[in-house]
């Protein structure tokens, strides 16, 4: 899975191929991007699409709604086995997926999900955590995630925390929520350095120009490819902790070095 994941309303299969020739992956949403009235025939034409399967996600609609059981028959249709389970709130929501055979992508986007977001992560058929923003504020009855600067609040950065942290202590993978200005390109770029610093494997997004941002910002840049080459050199000179370039070096920043050159 490459780092950008882009959203595709289910029921416009005339962009499902655009969608994943501007992305790594196309989420094809069934849940909030599509109108309830809409959501049947948004699901004939998920069954009816043949797009390479290790590319698509299927977002689900919530395991607790009427609409679930109709999304899982629909994806029995298809070669799609990696879902992303809309508001997710217990390991138990992830069971019938489970037992299709599915991998599942846990979307922790309300209070619950967020507090029980290690427990969801620990089940063996979730591949990966996501959070979510807007959903979360509304499930508390708030008014907003972001201040007026398009900062999040304290708590939307909470969640953000405590969902990387649960994934990553459970081994999986880790997603970034999206960025709905989409002409705020600055701020989707100063978000994704500061996901790929903080730990998050990809970003989700809703327009395609995003997608060539994200990729931009979880690349290493070259600056940062020389100072892991450069440092990993000195470490075979210098075992144990050493000082380079100013700064002590110790087995976790090999570690980040590792990581910014792939090994």
């Amino acid at each position: 899975m490459g780092p950008a994941l882009l959203f595709c309303p289910a029921d416009r299969g005339d962009r499902y191929e655009k969608a994943l020739a501007a992305a790594d992956t196309v989420i094809i949403d069934l849940e909030d991007a599509v109108a309830p009235h809409d959501k049947p025939a948004a699901r004939q034409q998920l069954a009816a699409s043949a797009l390479d399967p290790s590319r698509v996600i299927v977002r689900a609609n919530p395991a607790s709604g009427t609409e679930h059981a109709l999304d899982v028959e629909a994806l029995a249709h298809t070669e799609y086995r990696t879902v992303m389970l809309a508001k997710t709130e217990s390991a138990a929501d992830v069971d019938t997926l489970y037992e299709r055979g599915c991998r599942v992508l846990a979307l922790c986007e309300t209070a619950l999900g967020v507090e029980r977001a290690g427990e969801i992560a620990a089940h063996p058929a979730v591949i990966g955590l996501m959070w979510g923003a807007e959903d979360l504020i509304a499930s508390m009855g708030g008014r907003s995630s972001r201040y007026d600067d398009g900062r999040y609040r304290d708590v939307a950065r909470y969640a953000r925390s405590r969902v990387l942290v649960a994934a990553k202590a459970a081994g999986k993978l880790a997603i970034d929520a999206v960025h709905v200005d989409i002409a705020d390109v600055d701020g989707l770029r100063e978000e994704v350095a500061d996901a790929a610093a903080s730990g998050f494997d990809a970003t989700a997004c809703i327009h395609p120009s995003q997608a060539a941002v994200i990729r931009e910002g979880y690349a290493a840049t070259p600056g940062e490819i020389a100072w892991a080459e450069r440092v990993l050199t000195e470490a075979d000179r210098q075992p144990g902790v050493f000082r380079f370039e100013g700064k002590m070096v110790d087995e976790p920043v090999l570690r980040q070095a590792r990581a910014i050159l792939g090994r």
